[in-house]
């Protein structure tokens, strides 16, 4: 019998054949891994409220469990820029302990997703709002790394994106050219790198030069103005944190359930994307329900060690499978690779100017930005269209959590609405072609007595279509004598359609007209049996093909015709 629970890391399975030449391919490729990881992770820290050894943090431990448990051979898990949004928000509303809170909620909602084999669902995400909200989030990461980037000096950045804007130039007058310059050179820097070696991670190498650079300047020919992570954050720590209590209560869960199903539906998005992604590439084939349990539990852990959102980033995971990396062992090394760069290297890390990284994490939201894609958007349907301007809007404009809640509504009501449209009922009198309508050239015409109309029903019949099915019923002249409701292209019936196809026989009764079912198969016929809707129209006029409705019509309309002229000779 097989497992409800659909939890298989794919650590475990590789270790039985697991060898030397494939852990010196996974040696090298989480070193470099942990290398590319160490800015990427200092800087979406910084950007998401917190201090620079909370993203470290959340890559050695949230890497370290993303690995160890999940379904991914290649996925390499830690902070993203995807969160720095709503993580932000969340500090700004509820504080710290609020994050933590939420990322512990999200964690419990990604392992019950896990849990109840949701990860294949999470697929199916219309791929307009994905697009919306990932290109909404990069213009939000550009907009607030201008004041870093050009030195502005102020007392308080809005957080909204409007008002964000509006005190960015009412403060351009106090721009800082070291800083501005700083910047500019390190967005150079991360271009041209890729141009002389793919080997080297562009954002690692403008950290290093910037931040001599800078280092040269200040000592050396005694420029300030240039705010580095020291001046930020003085008290950084090198020290393990322990772990620290929560304090959760109903109240406290009420209130951040929305923000963290937020975290929890984008970290599911962005870690099966990026899974998918890296299968494409390898030709392996992740374990959906597996990942996101390990997702869960990793963000289950992290925020009791002061750390920010977990998820599967594609770009480290791409690194990862281009430098050799074909096992969670590499994942696991990159997670070890960033402890010793934390337990030993953290007093440079102070060094490192703001303005570096804030053009680090400006060509993140370019490379996120996925501008061509959208561009090719919106030359799709409208109302794709509409789906993916509504959540990019809501994204920027108010935050995240409206944006993937009303995209998600839309993009439903959509997809309802182009499903109710392209569901067709005709109506057949007289005669009727078996064929129509499918691949079979053999032709056969069953005739239909005078008295008998034929409803065909094109497509599910759940609540979209029952109200149009209704009302082509009503709108026909003549009463029949029988109704035959052709259904051997429904593939479900949903409770609505239950209520009217309830409605529709027993007004039929009272008008003295049978009605009988044709080509219902097995599961709505079980359907319509747990409904007793059975009962009301009769087993015998219930039939899996049309051949047989046809005749069982053509006899009773036979019948009550003669029981008509009967009644009609005794008057």
């Amino acid at each position: 019998m097989k497992s409800t629970l659909d939890f298989q890391p794919k650590l475990f399975s590789i270790l039985k054949n697991y060898s030397k030449e494939k852990f010196s391919a996974d040696l090298m490729a989480g070193i470099i891994v942990g290398i590319v990881a160490l800015p990427l992770a200092i800087a979406f820290g910084i950007a998401s409220g917190v201090s620079p050894e909370k993203g470290l943090i959340t890559a050695i431990i949230g890497g370290f469990i993303v690995s160890f448990l999940g379904g991914s051979n290649v996925q390499i898990g830690g902070p993203t820029g995807a969160f720095i949004v709503i993580v932000y928000s969340i500090i700004q509303n509820y504080g710290l302990e609020g994050l933590a809170i939420a990322t512990v909620m999200a964690g419990l909602i990604l392992v019950l997703m896990g849990c109840f084999r949701l990860g294949t669902i999470i697929k199916y995400i219309p791929y307009p709002i994905v697009i919306g909200f990932t290109s909404g989030i990069a213009l939000t990461i550009f907009t607030t790394q201008i004041k870093d980037l050009f030195g502005l000096t102020m007392t308080e950045v809005p957080a909204d994106f409007i008002s964000k804007w509006i005190a960015y130039f009412r403060s351009f007058d106090t721009v800082n050219w070291s800083s501005l310059i700083v910047g500019i050179v390190s967005i150079l820097l991360i271009i041209l790198t890729p141009k002389i070696s793919k080997k080297i991670p562009g954002s690692l190498v403008a950290i290093i030069i910037m931040t001599i650079v800078t280092y040269i300047l200040k000592e050396t020919f005694n420029i300030t103005g240039i705010e580095t992570i020291g001046d930020r954050f003085s008290n950084i720590s090198n020290d393990v944190p322990e772990p620290q209590p929560l304090s959760i209560n109903m109240n406290t869960i009420n209130q951040l359930l929305s923000p963290a199903f937020t975290i929890a539906i984008l970290g599911a998005i962005e870690s099966l994307l990026s899974a998918t992604v890296a299968d494409g590439v390898t030709g392996d084939q992740h374990n959906s329900n597996t990942e996101l349990i390990g997702q869960g539990v990793a963000n289950i852990v992290v925020p009791f060690f002061g750390g920010i959102p977990v998820t599967g980033a594609i770009a480290r995971t791409m690194t990862n499978i281009n430098n050799g990396g074909r096992t969670p062992i590499a994942g696991i090394i990159h997670a070890i690779v960033l402890l010793l760069i934390f337990l030993f290297l953290m007093p440079l890390i102070k060094l490192v100017p703001m303005a570096c990284l804030a053009g680090v994490l400006i060509i993140v939201s370019y490379n996120m930005s996925g501008w061509r894609t959208v561009r090719s958007l919106l030359k799709t349907p409208k109302s794709d269209v509409a789906v993916l301007l509504t959540t990019f809007i809501l994204t920027v404009v108010f935050n995240l959590t409206i944006a993937i809640e009303i995209g998600l509504l839309l993009a439903v009501l959509l997809f309802l609405r182009r499903v109710s449209e392209n569901v067709q009922v005709s109506v057949l009198k007289d005669e009727l072609d078996i064929a129509q309508g499918t691949e079979s050239t053999q032709h056969e015409t069953l005739d239909i007595a005078k008295g008998i109309e034929v409803y065909e029903i094109d497509g599910p019949f759940f609540f979209g279509v029952a109200t149009k099915f209704d009302e082509l019923m009503h709108n026909m002249g003549d009463k029949p004598l029988v109704r035959i409701i052709r259904m051997r292209k429904v593939p479900f019936i949903d409770s609505t359609g239950l209520h009217n196809l309830e409605i529709l026989v027993e007004s039929s009764h009272r008008e003295k007209i049978h009605v009988i079912l044709s080509g219902v198969n097995p599961k709505v016929h079980e359907t319509i049996k747990r409904a007793r809707l059975n009962s009301i129209i009769g087993d015998e006029y219930i039939f899996d093909h049309i051949t047989k409705a046809v005749a069982a019509a053509n006899k009773l309309a036979e019948e009550l015709s003669h029981e008509k002229k009967s009644k009609g000779k005794a008057l």
